[in-house]
C-alpha cells in the first residue's frame, strides 16, 4: 500500500503565462504557492484481477482501456499498471475551486504508482509527465502551474521558455518573508463551482490568434510576476497587495467570463475595507477569492461574510507531493 499527500496551490503572479499557447510565443514567467490542503491518493494491490477507483464515484473494470476516469485511464498506461490494483483519492477541498486540484490529483496519482512500482521521480520529471497526461494526451487547456507547484511544494518562481523547459526556483523567498504574506491574506469560499477549462480554452484561443488585446494584457501580467520575484525577495508585499489588483482589472479584458455581477460587488466590497487587492483562484469565475489586507482582518470578514462568502485560513505547505506510508 502506497499513501501520498500532494499540496493544493495558489496563483500569486503571471498566472496564466504558464499556458503553451503563450509560452511558445513568448515565453512564461510566473511565481505559485502550495497551501496546507491536500489531496491524498491511496494505491494498493487488489485480490482480485480487477481495478476499482473510487473518486467521487466508484468504478470496478476488467482493463485499463474500460476505465472512465480520463487522468486515471492515463496515467496507469504511462506507469504499465495493467490488473488487480486499488486507486482511492480524498481530497481536502472540493473540486472546480481554483486551487489546481487536477493538477494535484495528477501529481499525487503518479508519484503514488511509480512509488508502487518501486521508482521514486524527481519533482519536474513529476511535474512534466502529469502535463504530459493533462495537456498533451487528454488536451485540456492547462499550464504547467499546477503540475510543478504540487510536485515541488513551497513558493516557486517558474521561468518557462518557449520549447516548454521550465527552470523553477524554491528558494527564493525567506521563512521570516512567507510568515508575513501569510499573516496579510485573507481567503474566502464562494461556494461557486466552476469548470476552468472553458475560461482556459477561450483565453488559449485568443492567444493562438494573437488578439492584440489580449497579449498585451499577458505581458504586463508576465511583468507583475517577475517584479513580484523581486519584491518577494526583499518582503515588499504592500506593493504585492497593490499588483493584485492591476492583475485583477487586466485579467478581465482577457476574459468577460473571469468575474461575474457577485463577484465584483465582493471584490468592490472587499476593497472598500481595507483589501489593496484581490483576485479569484484559478481561470475565475468562482471558487476561492484571495485579499491582500494588512492589519487587523475584522471589518473585511464583517463585510463578506453576509454577502455567503466563508472564510477558510491556509497556510504555504513547505513540501509539495509527499510519500506518507508504504507498505
Amino acid at each position: 500500500m502506497i499513501i501520498t499527500r500532494t499540496p493544493y496551490r495558489i496563483s500569486l503572479g503571471g498566472g496564466g503565462t504558464d499556458l503553451p499557447s503563450y509560452y511558445e510565443n513568448f515565453g512564461g514567467f510566473l511565481i505559485s504557492g502550495a497551501i496546507n490542503k491536500y489531496m491524498y491518493i491511496i494505491v494498493k494491490e487488489r485480490f482480485e484481477e480487477t481495478i476499482r477507483v473510487s473518486y467521487s464515484q466508484t468504478e470496478i473494470v476488467k482493463s485499463v482501456d474500460e476505465i472512465s476516469h480520463p487522468i486515471v485511464r492515463e496515467a496507469l498506461r504511462l506507469v504499465g499498471i495493467e490488473s488487480s490494483l486499488e486507486i482511492i483519492s480524498i481530497g481536502d477541498i472540493p473540486s472546480s475551486s481554483g486551487l489546481g486540484s487536477s493538477g494535484s490529483f495528477t501529481v499525487g496519482l503518479l508519484n503514488a504508482l511509480y512509488h508502487y512500482v518501486g521508482q521514486e521521480l524527481e519533482p519536474s520529471l513529476l511535474a512534466e509527465k502529469a502535463f504530459h497526461i493533462e495537456c498533451e494526451l487528454l488536451g485540456e487547456p492547462v499550464g504547467k502551474q499546477d503540475q510543478y507547484i504540487a510536485a515541488f511544494g513551497n513558493i516557486i518562481a517558474m521561468d518557462i521558455n518557449k520549447e516548454g523547459l521550465v527552470s523553477v526556483d524554491n528558494n527564493f523567498v525567506s521563512e521570516v518573508n512567507i510568515k508575513d504574506l501569510e499573516d496579510n491574506l485573507v481567503f474566502f469560499y464562494t461556494g461557486i463551482q466552476r469548470s476552468a477549462s472553458e475560461i482556459l480554452k477561450g483565453q488559449s484561443q485568443s492567444a493562438k490568434k494573437k488578439d492584440k488585446k489580449v497579449i498585451q494584457s499577458m505581458h504586463q501580467i508576465k511583468e507583475i510576476g517577475k517584479e513580484c520575484y523581486n519584491r518577494f525577495k526583499d518582503g515588499d508585499f504592500n506593493w504585492f497587495g497593490n499588483s493584485l489588483h492591476d492583475h485583477w482589472i487586466m485579467k478581465k479584458k482577457i476574459s468577460g467570463k473571469m468575474s461575474s455581477e457577485f463577484i465584483d460587488k465582493c471584490y468592490n466590497l472587499a476593497r472598500l475595507n481595507g483589501a489593496l487587492g484581490g483576485k479569484i483562484m484559478g481561470a475565475g469565475g468562482g471558487g476561492f477569492m484571495m485579499f491582500y489586507k494588512p492589519g487587523d482582518k475584522t471589518s473585511l470578514v464583517k463585510a463578506l461574510t453576509p454577502l455567503g462568502l466563508k472564510r477558510f485560513n491556509f497556510s504555504i505547505s513547505r513540501t509539495g507531493t509527499t510519500r506518507l506510508f508504504k507498505l
